[in-house]
């Protein structure tokens, strides 16, 4: 009789989805549910350019290293919030810098996004020796949770684990977690398909959440771009960190800029891509680190002014 409920119980659960939809494999050959049979698989949603996503990302590689002897596999799949993230030296470039060893499965047709059903990005999904999806979370945090959930599947696979119960992670940059009690301020994405709170003309003080630009800039779907040097974005900010998705029009080339907030020099709030100064350089298609600023975290106004035109400012974040 237990045995019976055991086996309905574990009929009714979704089965690993197909990988085939995958337009290229990085780090790996093509991998296929039947052939990962017997191992404990963690498949995360990411896409190179999604802060959420890179503040997962040093508990990821960490259970990838330490639990790779134990049965088990991780698999990112990259699928794509970006048109520019389909370009797979972009994503070649991302996981070097990242230090990304284990498997990509890229999902440029989002052809494997489909197939689990997912609408979220990061995304976990844990599925068991038996190829059943036992576990899923969705966005940051339940780090426990979520590699108790490892640890129970890999045991009932047979391993027997030893050491510490959790991993334990350093940050740093973009992969540090955010500071969530002085988040007042939400993604803002700067094309016109998505865009919210624009400000036009650019008012001397602007309302908390708001943004606007100066110069010649054209609104493209999803991103604006500067046509002439000495162009502007100004956003009215209340959080520690402060992130820019952007990059050159044309691969190959750079443009230089230089942040201000509150219209002073950042000092010891610049982030990772901006010096004391607020000087730095756009060079690729990526998320650059602008502001992280010591406490009181206080309402502010950021600004970022281009000495050059050919650039593509596509999203804010904050953390």
């Amino acid at each position: 009789m237990w045995h019976g409920l055991v086996f309905v119980l574990a009929s009714m659960l979704p089965t690993f989805p197909s990988l085939s939809g995958a337009t290229a494999w990085l780090n790996s050959p093509p991998l296929t549910p039947a052939a990962l049979r017997g191992k404990v698989v963690l498949v995360e949603f990411w896409t190179y350019t999604c802060v959420n996503w890179e503040r997962t990302l040093p508990y990821v590689r960490a259970w990838a290293t330490r639990y790779k002897t134990d049965g088990f596999v991780v698999i990112g799949v990259h699928t794509p919030e970006f048109s520019f993230e389909k370009n797979l030296d972009n994503i070649r470039r991302a996981m070097q810098g990242d230090r990304i060893d284990y498997p990509v499965a890229v999902d440029s047709d989002y052809a494997i996004w489909n197939a689990f059903d997912n609408s979220y990005w990061p995304a976990l999904y844990l599925i068991d020796a038996q190829g059943h999806i036992r576990y899923h979370h969705f966005g940051e945090g339940a780090y426990e949770a979520s590699e108790s959930e490892i640890r129970q599947l890999l045991s009932d696979a047979g391993h027997h684990l030893n050491g510490p119960t959790y991993v334990s992670v350093d940050p740093v940059g973009l992969e540090v977690a955010a500071d969530w009690d002085d988040v007042k301020s939400g993604e803002t994405y700067l094309g016109s398909d998505r865009t919210t709170n624009f400000v036009s003309p650019a008012p001397t003080l602007l309302p908390l959440n708001s943004w606007a630009v100066s110069g010649d800039w054209k609104i493209g779907r999803e991103a604006i771009e500067l046509n002439r040097a000495d162009g502007t974005i100004v956003f009215q900010f209340h959080a520690r960190d402060l992130n820019l998705i952007m990059g050159p029009t044309r691969p190959g080339t750079s443009v230089r800029f230089r942040v201000r907030i509150d219209g002073h020099p950042p000092g010891n709030a610049h982030g990772v891509d901006a010096d004391a100064n607020g000087d730095g350089v756009v060079s690729e298609q990526r998320t650059y680190q602008l502001i992280r600023q010591p406490k009181p975290i206080v309402d502010r106004r950021f600004e970022i002014e281009f000495f050059g035109p050919g650039i593509q400012a596509f999203d804010v974040t904050f953390g």
